[in-house]
């Protein structure tokens, strides 16, 4: 059979049907026999390699292979030796008999080797199919053995245990290799076609072995796997054949992408042919693919970047070809080709670092170009490209070459991409910043620092050296020429205006430095501006003509210094240094833009972009940036932020944003690397720094920060001390450190409050003595300070606030006293009073005692007749005049008049102190329950054992019902007594009414301001003084022209709400006025105050939430913008209560007094609509709307409606018939375009509609019933039109036929006279 056996034929026949393979001397195998069988086999070929040739025995091992499902593993592994070991020696008797030339002698060696190669194919072929049970990627199970059974079933399998192809593979692909490189194919197959077959067959099982993931994770099988295929292309013309086959396996083998890219990669550079590789980028840069399939862009894409990453230069020369794929509509083939080119470009950037470039010139310019590229695919419709592109542009970021002009470009580009609304888009473009920062050019200039002052006064200098030089050589050249005779004006004035264009000519890639100053700095940014070899392109000074050497003979001026000087080597450099402060300008006023979005994305939901932008304000502060600071204490607001457990993202850790800003924080101010000493004292004043200039709502969030920090030790000891001492320091320092320091203090006490304890004498001497009299301010955060004193006063849930009170014979009580009465003409003093009022109750034992003294000497003093107001030596100058007021000391009409800055300070304190009584009586009255508590269970122990059930349940009910009274008791006070005409705080009841309630008397602002305030608390007390006195705030709210007063009154209602929420809620309406009020502090206020009364279920609505969904769309403030949204978010997740009250809220924006444009009408309701995602919901909003065309008649509410309707997602088919059936209510509406071209919006959405029944016919006939109605509906409108028209026409034509038969009248009864 030797002679007769064709392999191509054969190998037709294998790959057709393995199974069906005609065996002429076919054996039948059994698994007991196959071992025999074998041995026969097995002799014959080690006897002579060449016994293959014998159709018995090759016919054997066919039969062997075709029937290899029940071979043993044993046997398989017996038959591949046998193979193997056949076709080494054959090759290596082929080889030998190759050398010696005899060509009939190595003629004889073609058809054994074909059949062993055969033979070898479809072994792979059959281990492929009979994997066993060993192999690596499915781990073997335990045999299981019956009871009384012995581990004979395991013996039995042993053998075939014990064999894996796995451990072949790479003896077997060696083998190829080996052939591959050693056998001369020429010599024995003449024709190519035979040559073919047979390198074909060789080398088929290295693309069967390829196939399997598990194999290919093998690092010797993925090197002979290269290494078959580099042999076989390089010397054996396999290279169209690899193509094909290499190309269809990447189609259906994802894992194949990046082997077969570092196949090509060895084959290029070990084995110095590219042709295949170059012919598998032209196909693959020539297919095309639609947007949904992802499978093959992606492998394709993966082998691309693969190879870029390997060798870009070979990817570089079919780059051209490859750019094509930048339009396909693939993502993945647009990302390979991005990731492809930042390769390459790091390539070529490291050979001109290296000196390696063949052509310099030409390496920048091809870099240049693919940066246009990448730039040009920011603007790329696809969230992941726009990703892909800011990240490669992070790692080109680093590259030691800079790119000057493309680096502010990317700058650019990466700050417009904070906008993006995709927040990974945003979180790269942030990175990409920060990596720009991290590598930045600039270093020459203030050690690396990018603050945009130096560079301002740098470039202004340099600009101011140069233009001297210019001017002196211009002032020289100008007077030679005039001293030249012969010379004509004209000529002279159009060599001034060439000289003038050739002075303003700019590189067309240039641009000015600043855009947004161009107008305002014309002199500057023209100046700024420069050519590519780094010569100044002009000046912008237009009246001055500056000629440039080229245009002059400059040799006739050799000897001329000026000129000299102009051309000079230093004056280059000048020019080179002018360039170099123009671009740094440019990146950093780039980069202060980038920090104004930046601020705005900490309030970001996506924790990852929160991150980035916390870090890229660390960074920033570190270069000096001048906004960086107010980004740094945006930042402290995230203290709040609950997520502090570290979370898992795209295979990163991520630690939570609380736990980062704490880092953060300690970074940049609390770990120095210094001295200790030195360390100390930089800490404390950059605590101290902290509270400069610092809000309320700042001084909140650094409280919560140093509290956090006290708590985890955070705090050196030696720096509360470095505190104190800047605190009690004798000298004179800024009023700000010593009030930055007690404040961090007092924060630091929060923790531990042992930090204040042994300094309550340096602070009652410093704080509340002479210093705190002269700075109010210091005193009183000195008393907030003192305040600490009392110990913790966080709430935990079933525990008791711990708290420590003072005997009020302690100097802080006189200490407060006398900061409360000492006369003082400071506005800063209702400050200091109302926190001293605080400390009193907060410390004090018998609070009320001590205050009730105060209020008594305070009005003694307002209420007595006094020629000269007493003045303190010590007091504050006055804020504001009092003489000017009305209600000031002042003799008119006979009538004496009191000091009104006295009275309102008085009705400040009163009342302060009647709203800090009322937490001082729910304080006494959980103490008291506490008591009772605890003398309850001291009985019950000293009584001996518990009782009965039931005796235990009435002694229950006997402490809860002494309880009650003791509650009972505490409401009687407050509700009867606090405000009782006897009672001290009674008496001021009716002044206050009397003040507020008689505007036109008193006038004094201030006395107004003080007096409303305390009415308000007052109102917290009792709910008889509440209902009787109410309206009166009101109405001070309706009609008080002090934004202040309106502003305290909405937040004082609030907290009346809280006390009585029935009173406020009958007169909710009045409160909602607040959200129209014309001062936007007014209105974010209400708004606040609304937010907080709506989601506690203290206010309900009753239809006004269409005021509140006014402010989503506020044109004047986007705080009250912001703060809408985030209350329509949090009412969504309560049941149902945005569905409930949406038709309130369509029916209030859209028609009557309260109406909206309809542009404001459709981002609110759009924005509202977003929290609709029931369907059962949308499918009853569907049926009302429908319902509400018949009940108006007006264009514009026919709008409004189907622009709503069309908001709804029409997701699921009762939605689409509640449209359809909704009909006849809007039939006649058609015509209106406005709400026809909704309908058609609405009829889109429905045929997206996922539907088990087929709705595709109803819609078609719904949409032709729509068509109908409109043009019925307009030609009603024409016909109703005409017939308009010819009633006028008829009514005028009537008209004019009486004023004709008036004078005819008229005539008549003038002669009947």
């Amino acid at each position: 059979m030797g002679s007769d056996f064709d392999l191509a034929d054969a190998l037709e026949r294998l790959t057709t049907s393995a199974s069906a393979f005609e065996i002429p001397n076919e054996r039948e195998v059994s698994r007991d026999e196959a071992e025999q069988l074998l041995e026969v086999a097995v002799e014959a070929v080690a006897e002579s390699s060449e016994s293959i040739s014998d159709p018995q025995i090759f016919d054997l091992y066919c039969s062997l292979l075709k029937h290899s499902e029940a071979v043993p593993g044993s046997v398989m592994s017996k038959l591949l030796d046998s193979i193997s070991s056949g076709l080494s020696t054959q090759l290596d008797s082929a080889r030998k008999d190759i050398q010696h030339e005899d060509q009939h002698i190595y003629r004889t060696h073609k058809v054994p080797l074909e059949m062993y190669a055969f033979l070898l194919q479809w072994f792979v072929q059959a281990a492929e199919k009979v994997k066993g049970p060993a192999e690596p990627s499915t781990p073997t199970p335990k045999a299981r053995r019956g009871r009384g059974g012995k581990a004979g079933g395991a013996r039995s399998n042993k053998k075939s245990e014990e064999w894996t192809w796995f451990d072949h593979v790479a003896v077997t692909l060696g083998l190829i290799v080996r052939l591959l490189g050693q056998l001369n194919t020429q010599r024995l197959w003449t024709t190519n076609t035979e040559r073919e077959v047979f390198i074909s067959c060789i080398t088929r099982p290295a693309y069967l072995v390829a196939e399997s993931e598990v194999f290919m994770k093998s690092p010797e099988v993925r090197q002979n796997f290269y290494k078959v295929i580099c042999r076989a292309v390089k010397t054996h013309n396999h290279a169209a054949t690899a193509q094909i086959l290499l190309m269809q396996r990447l189609q259906y083998h994802e894992h194949l992408a990046e082997p077969i890219a570092e196949c090509l990669t060895l084959l290029a550079k070990e084995y110095d042919y590219t042709q295949l590789s170059d012919e598998i980028l032209r196909e693959i840069s020539q297919k095309e693919f639609n947007a949904q399939d992802n499978k093959a862009p992606r492998i394709y894409g993966r082998l691309l970047v693969k190879f870029a990453e390997d060798i870009p230069r070979a990817l570089l020369k079919q780059l051209s070809l490859l750019l094509a794929q930048l339009d396909s509509d693939a993502y993945p083939m647009r990302i390979a080709v991005i990731e492809s080119m930042g390769f390459i470009i790091l390539d070529l950037a490291a050979a001109l670092d290296g000196g390696t470039a063949d052509d310099p010139k030409q390496f920048e310019n091809q870099i240049k170009g693919m940066y246009d590229f990448l730039l040009e695919r920011m603007f790329d419709s696809t969230s992941y490209v726009r990703t892909k592109v800011l990240a490669v542009l992070t790692r080109l970021a680093r590259i030691k070459r800079k790119f000057p002009k493309q680096r502010l470009r990317v700058t650019k580009e990466a700050v417009g991409a904070l906008e993006d609304k995709t927040p990974t888009v945003r979180k790269n473009a942030i990175t990409l910043l920060i990596e720009l920062l991290h590598t930045h050019p600039y270093g020459m200039v203030d050690g690396g620092r990018l603050s945009l002052d130096v560079f301002t006064e740098g470039y202004a200098k340099v600009k101011k050296e140069l233009d001297e030089i210019e001017n002196a050589a211009h002032q020289r050249v100008m007077e030679a020429t005039n001293d030249e005779e012969g010379e004509d004006v004209k000529p002279t004035r159009r060599a001034k205006k060439k000289i003038a264009e050739d002075d303003m000519e700019v590189d067309e890639d240039e641009e000015p430095t600043n855009e947004e100053d161009e107008d305002e700095e014309d002199e500057e940014d023209v100046s700024m501006v420069v050519d590519e070899e780094g010569q100044p392109s002009g000046s912008a000074e237009k009246t001055k003509l500056k000629p440039r050497k080229s245009q002059l003979n400059l040799e006739a001026f050799n000897d001329d210094e000026a000129i000299r000087r102009l051309t000079s080597v230093d004056t280059e450099k000048l020019r080179l240094q002018k360039k170099y402060y123009a671009d740094g300008l440019d990146f950093i006023r780039q980069m202060e833009d980038a920090i104004v979005l930046l601020e705005q994305m900490l309030g970001s939901k996506n924790k990852a972009e929160v991150l980035e932008a916390m870090e890229f304000f660390r960074v920033a502060h570190e270069y000096r940036l001048t906004s960086a600071d107010n980004g740094i204490r945006k930042m402290l607001h995230l203290i709040w932020n609950k997520d502090s457990n570290a979370t898992s993202e795209d295979g990163k850790e991520l630690k939570g944003v609380r736990a980062r800003l704490l880092e953060c924080y300690q970074e940049l101010y609390f770990n120095p690397e210094m001295p200790h000493k030195e360390q100390v004292k930089f800490i404390a004043k950059n605590m101290i720094q902290l509270t400069f200039d610092a809000t309320l709502a700042d001084l909140t969030s650094l409280e919560e920060m140093m509290r956090t920090m006290m708590e985890d030790d955070r705090v050196d000891h030696d720096v509360i001390n470095k505190l104190w001492n800047i605190f009690s320091v004798d000298k004179l320092i800024p009023k700000y450190q010593r009030r930055g320091a007690i404040i961090i203090l007092g924060m630091l006490a929060l923790s531990k409050r042992s930090v204040l304890v042994d300094k309550v004498d340096v602070m009652l001497k410093v704080g509340l003595g002479a210093l705190g009299k002269a700075d109010l301010t210091l005193a009183r955060y000195t008393c907030v300070a003192l305040q600490r004193l009392a110990g913790s006063t966080k709430k935990v849930k079933g525990t008791m606030p711990q708290t420590k009170r003072i005997e009020m014979d302690s100097p802080i009580f006189r200490k407060m006293r006398d900061a409360i009465e000492r006369p003082c003409r400071s506005k800063d003093w209702f400050g200091l009073a109302e926190q001293a009022i605080n400390t009193i109750y907060a410390l004090g034992q018998r609070p009320d005692a001590l205050c009730s003294e105060i209020i008594k000497k305070m009005t003694v003093r307002v209420f007595t007749r006094k020629d000269v107001p007493p003045r303190d030596p010590d007091a504050m100058d006055e804020d504001e005049n009092p003489s000017q007021a009305p209600d000031n000391p002042s003799s008119q009409d006979g009538q004496d008049k009191g000091d009104a800055f006295e009275l309102a300070q008085l009705l400040f304190v009163v009342g302060h102190v009647a709203i800090k009584q009322i937490a001082y009586l729910e304080v006494v009255e959980r103490e008291m329950k506490k008591q009772k508590d605890l003398q309850r269970t001291s009985g019950n122990t000293q009584n001996g054992p518990q009782p009965a059930n039931k005796d235990g349940e009435e002694l229950d009910q006997v402490a809860g019902n002494a309880e009650d009274e003791i509650g009972d008791k505490i409401t009687e006070i407050r509700e009867q007594e606090m405000l009782d005409k006897d009672a001290l705080l009674g008496v001021y009841g009716p002044m206050l009414v009397n003040i507020c309630g008689s505007p036109q008397k008193f006038k004094n602002p201030t006395l107004r301001a003080a007096a409303t305030l305390s009415l308000s608390k007052f109102l917290c007390v009792s709910s008889a003084f509440c209902e009787q006195h109410h309206h009166l705030l009101f109405r001070i709210l309706d009609t008080s022209k002090n934004a202040g007063i309106r502003s305290n009154i909405v937040i004082a209602l609030g907290d009346v709400a809280v006390s009585f929420s029935s009173i406020i809620d009958e007169n909710s309406n009045e409160l909602y006025k607040g959200l129209s009020d014309r001062d936007p502090i007014v209105k974010k206020n209400t708004l606040m105050v609304l937010t907080h009364l709506i989601l506690n279920g203290m206010v309900k609505v009753k239809g006004q939430l269409g005021e509140m969904a006014k402010c989503v769309e506020d044109e004047e403030d986007t705080r009250i913008s912001d703060l809408a949204k985030l209350f329509f978010q949090e009412l969504s997740t309560k049941d149902n209560a945005i569905y409930n009250n949406l038709p309130d809220v369509i029916s209030h924006l859209s028609a009557g007094e309260h109406a909206v444009d309809e542009e404001k009408f459709q981002k609110t309701l759009k924005f509202i609509f977003g929290f609709i995602e029931k369907e059962k919901q949308a499918e009853s909003i569907v049926e009302k709307l429908c319902q509400r065309f018949r009940l108006t008649d007006d264009p514009r509410q026919w709008r409004d409606i189907a622009f709503c309707l069309s908001l709804l997602p029409y997701k699921s088919e009762k939605s689409v018939k509640k449209i359809v059936e909704g009909l006849p209510f809007y039939r006649d509406k058609l015509y209106e375009e406005g709400v026809f071209g909704r309908f058609q919006e609405i009829l889109g959405k429905a045929r997206l509609t996922k539907s088990k029944n087929d709705i595709g016919a109803e819609l078609k006939e719904f949409e032709e019933i729509l068509e109908e109605a409109r043009r019925q509906g307009q030609d009603d409108q024409a016909l109703e039109k005409r017939a308009k028209g010819k009633k006028a026409q008829v009514k005028k034509r009537a008209k004019r036929n009486n004023v004709r038969r008036v004078p005819a009248k008229a005539t008549q009864d003038s002669d009947d006279e």
